[in-house]
Formats: structure tokens, sequence, C-alpha cells
């Protein structure tokens, strides 16, 4: 209600209740008036009543909720269904036109604002967790593989002599997937193992740089990943990028939670060239899978990328990002941040002595802080020692026992050999051919999980060890 409304009221019910609901109601229109003014992040999260308040005068500025409007062109945001119209808060008409993604939709005042807003938040986001350098950002309707394949088609062009992507391993078929579809081919660099983590071979990139430098387009490299992995060194990749004059994405799936992530991306834009580093939506705000982010420090590279993707986009993954940034607030954000930290270290105290009393290893690679690695070396032993032969499948029948058991997400490795997009991995999942340690377990500690689900977990995960070498038993 606006203040002549207001006046109104106080002629119906009494005047004194009408000026205590107005301070109420300008307290929520103040709440807007910052973000709209300020144009970051609120403090404080907002509640749910307030941010329906205003994904509702958001929808009511697009024109397909126009009173007596008339649609006489062949999409006017018609809505069948109220129930679909309610789960996308009366907002039908997406974002963006055919030209640009991010242009403004003649037809969607209020879906516009949203998108506009959101990125600002976004930029926010990415400079509390770290990312200092930022100057840019897009989300898109993708989650990350497509979001990925986005990227590279962009860098490329017409330049289509470019036709290499050099690609240190990472055992995740989305990874090479979005080169494939992108129309280019993987050259792809083998870790080296120091002590227990695989790390980047930064000598067999520039050798493979100096070989085919005419026809590599960029290196694609991976900042969060399952350990034993660890992120590839983001600056020295980059210095080699800048060198030889080829570009530089960086697949950062999951890495704004990790603050050491945000340092070598910083570092490596300082000191070499990064063109541009794509994240998930739902991997890093708990919103539901869809959406990606693609950011960068050049505003030209995101420009182009906008520019490239074909038509309109979906609003609904970039609804789900507005709707959980402005309830989380800078601290609910820092907050979450700031657990995950706590419940990693918890995890990684709790998985060694699990580690010690089965006599296996909790895998020292302190520079994953999302993902940790258990040997299941003792356990596999035990099992061939019972049943006098060696059988990969007995180990790796842990996660089924798991799995049956609610836990989720856990992985276990052994040495199955795999072949995507007609390459063939030896000892897929572990990121490399020779790794030593295998078989082993990956747990990961990410953002919104809580020391309850940890110390559940490790109960179930005592409760399977001691099922598997049972069950391992019986049948003799």
């Amino acid at each position: 209600m606006n203040s002549q409304n207001l006046q109104l009221a106080s002629q119906i019910i009494s005047k004194s209740y009408i000026d205590l609901s107005s301070q109420a109601l300008n307290t929520r229109q103040n709440l807007i008036k910052v973000l709209l003014s300020q144009r970051c992040l609120p403090d404080d999260g907002w509640d749910d009543l307030s941010i329906e308040h205003f994904l509702q005068e958001l929808a009511m500025m697009d024109t397909n909720n126009f009173p007596n409007k008339m649609g006489v062109g062949e999409r006017e945001g018609r809505v069948f269904s109220e129930l679909v119209n309610k789960r996308h808060y009366y907002m039908a008409h997406g974002i963006g036109r055919s030209g640009d993604i991010s242009a403004e939709q003649p037809k969607a005042a209020g879906s516009s604002l949203l998108l506009k807003l959101t990125e600002y938040l976004v930029k926010d986001t990415l400079k509390i967790c770290g990312y200092q350098s930022i100057k840019s950002v897009l989300i898109v309707p993708l989650a990350t593989g497509m979001a990925l394949s986005l990227v590279l088609s962009s860098l490329r062009g017409n330049n289509f002599k470019k036709r290499y992507v050099i690609w240190p391993r990472i055992d995740q078929k989305t990874c090479l997937k979005c080169i494939y579809t992108s129309g280019l081919e993987p050259l792809v660099i083998e870790n080296i193992q120091k002590e227990d983590k695989l790390t980047t071979n930064i000598e067999e990139i520039e050798k493979v740089i100096k070989e085919k430098q005419d026809e590599i387009l960029c290196v694609l490299s991976t900042t969060s990943c399952f350990a034993p992995r660890i992120p590839d060194d983001i600056e020295k990749i980059a210095q080699l990028c800048a060198k030889y004059n080829i570009g530089h994405v960086v697949n950062n799936a999951y890495g704004l939670q990790c603050t050491k992530i945000a340092n070598s991306v910083n570092m490596g834009i300082k000191n070499g060239r990064v063109d541009c580093l794509i994240s998930s939506t739902d991997k890093n705000l708990m919103v539901p899978v869809g959406g990606a982010f693609i950011y960068s420090h050049s505003e030209k590279v995101i420009q182009e990328i906008n520019q490239l993707y074909p038509g309109r986009a979906s609003a609904g993954p970039i609804l789900d990002v507005f709707i959980t940034l402005l309830s989380m607030g800078k601290k609910g954000l820092k907050d979450l941040l700031s657990q995950r930290k706590e419940n990693l270290q918890y995890l990684k105290d709790c998985l060694q002595k699990f580690a010690e009393r089965h006599s296996e290893r909790l895998l020292d690679i302190k520079e994953n802080t999302i993902s940790l690695a258990l040997t299941l070396t003792t356990m596999k032993e035990q099992i061939i020692l019972e049943k006098e032969q060696e059988n990969e499948k007995d180990i790796t029948s842990l996660g089924g026992i798991l799995y049956s058991k609610r836990v989720m997400g856990s992985r276990i490795l052994s040495n199955q050999t795999k072949s995507v997009c007609g390459i063939k991995f030896k000892n897929y999942g572990s990121h490399s051919d020779s790794f030593t340690y295998l078989p082993y377990m990956t747990i990961a500690c990410a953002i919104g999980m809580e020391k309850k689900e940890i110390d559940q977990f490790l109960l179930k995960l005592e409760d399977s060890f001691q099922e598997l070498k049972k069950k391992k038993v019986d049948k003799q």
C-alpha cells in the first residue's frame, strides 16, 4: 500500500493500527530501497515474507501479468497450470533476447530487473568468497558441463584451426564431455604423484604447448576435485598461458567455498592469464541443480559469451539464486563458510581416529580442503586372506552397503579401467593410471554439511566395515 491508500484505510479502521502497520510496511520497503541502491548482499538475510513481497512486485512488472492485456504474439507468457505459475512466481518470460542472454526483455521489466540484481548479488558473493578481481558475471540456466561447453565455444569463435584443449586429467565424465560437445579434442595430461597427493604436471603441459601451440585453444584446468587429486596450480598454468598466448578456462565447479582456491585464482589473474571461471549454483549455494556462474576479470570475455547464447533462457535458476542470497545475507553466507571449515577439521580428526582403529590411513592431502581420502588397503587384504582369492568387487561393495544405510556421496575407488568418449583410463576415478594407494574411499565436506551428519556417517561407516567383514566370512 502507498501512503494515500493507507490514509484511506485509516478512515475504515483505527488510525493508530494503520500507523503501526505502515511502519512494518515501510521497513520492508526500505529493504527493497537499500537493495536497489547498494546492489549487494544485505547484511542480514531477509525473511520469506519480504522476499515473496518483492517477487510479487517484480512479477507485476512483467507484461504477462498486466491487467486487461491483449497478447497477439506467439509467445506471451501464457501458463496453463496455476501450480506451474506459482512455482515460477508468475514470471514466465524468462531472461534475455535472441541476441544476448543478459539483454533487457521488453515484455519483462520485472524479470530483467531480477536478473541484474542477481548478478550484483553474485558479484558480491564472489568478493566475500575471496575473488577480488572479478568484474563481470553471467548466470546461465545450464549445469556446469554445458556452461563449460558454452565458454569453450565462445573462446574458439570462428578460429577452427584451434582444435585442442589441454586437459590435466580429472576423472569426472562431464569435464571430458564438455570438450567434445564443443567440437574440440582433449590432450590429456596425466597427473604426477607427490607423496599422498596427485598434482599438476606443469612440465608436461609446457611440452605439449610447444609441440602444438598453433592448434591449442586453451588449457582447461580444475580446482575443486575428488581426493587424492589437489587443485591444479592455477598460477603456474596461467603463467604458461600468458607466455604462449593461449586461453585458460578454470573449472571451479564447487570451489567458491574454499579460500585457498580463491587465492590461487587471484594470483593466476594477477601474474598470468585466466580467461574465465565456471562454478555450479547448486554445489556452492545449495539450490536445485540447473545453473552456473561464468565470471571473469574481463568484461569483454563475458560479453562475447552473452552474445553466443542462442535465444532467451529460463529464469528459474536465477530466481533460485536470488531468493537464496537474499535469504542468506552476508552474515548467513559467512557463517556457512566458517562452519564448513570447522566441520572439515572435525571430519578429518574423526576419520584419522577411525583409520588408526582399522589399520588404514587418512591420506595427507592438505591442499584439497573439500575432499578426503581414506585407504581401504587393510580391509582388502583381510578379505583376500579370508577368501584366498582377490576380487575387486568385494571391496567396492562397501559403497553399496553404505548406500543402503542412506550414506550418500562417498565413493569407493579400485583398479577399474573405463572408457570415456573413446579414451581408456586405468584406475578410473583416481585421476591417475598408477596411483599407489588403491583401493580407497573419498568423503567430502561441502557447504551446508552439519556436524550431526558427520557423527551419523561415522557410525554407519563402522557398521559397514563390520558388515563387509562378516559378509565375506559368511560366504566361505
